[in-house]
């Protein structure tokens, strides 16, 4: 019985030498191992597997890992994340030149997620005493005075109501 060829999508990457185990990669990198595995299974990382069918990662997803945690910790989603790692050829490590590419991609959207965030941090301690949402000036839980609108009589925080 012959076997028919393995396409080429679905072909297994080679086993990298020198490669790292799941806990090793795991250690090195600050991620849990179900973490690692989550990105592999998202198409962040990949891994070879061993006649065993153990996982083993090359060293430079070391670096694709730092990349990846970076731009998470900058509120970048995992799904843009990944989009800006299939731009790279043969899905090579991201290089320092490839990071200040994709991250200036992101700038705009982080810029304005700051700008909201301090919008809301300045107007969080002038609601605090206020309690009513149907003042116009509540930016935070009434913009544009929106609620006052569909309830003239107004409401408090505090029974219950809202928009």
């Amino acid at each position: 019985m012959r076997s028919s060829p393995t396409p080429a999508h679905l072909e297994v990457p080679p086993i990298p030498d020198p490669a790292l185990t799941p806990a090793q990669l795991s250690a090195r990198s600050g991620l849990s191992v179900p973490t690692l595995h989550y990105y592999e299974r998202e198409g962040l990382i990949v891994s070879a597997r061993t006649s065993g069918n153990q996982r083993r990662y090359a060293r430079e997803t070391l670096r694709r890992l730092a990349f990846i945690r970076a731009a998470v910790r900058v509120g970048v989603p995992l799904a843009e994340i990944r989009e800006a790692l299939s731009t790279l050829p043969g899905e090579r490590t991201p290089t320092a030149a490839d990071w200040v590419r994709l991250s200036g991609s992101w700038r705009a959207e982080l810029d304005a997620r700051i700008a909201t965030l301090q919008r809301l941090r300045d107007d969080l301690s002038g609601c605090i005493s206020c309690g009513c949402l149907s003042l116009g000036r509540c930016a935070l839980f009434n913009p544009d005075d929106q609620y006052a609108q569909s309830h003239p009589a107004g409401t408090t925080l505090l029974d219950g109501g809202g928009g």
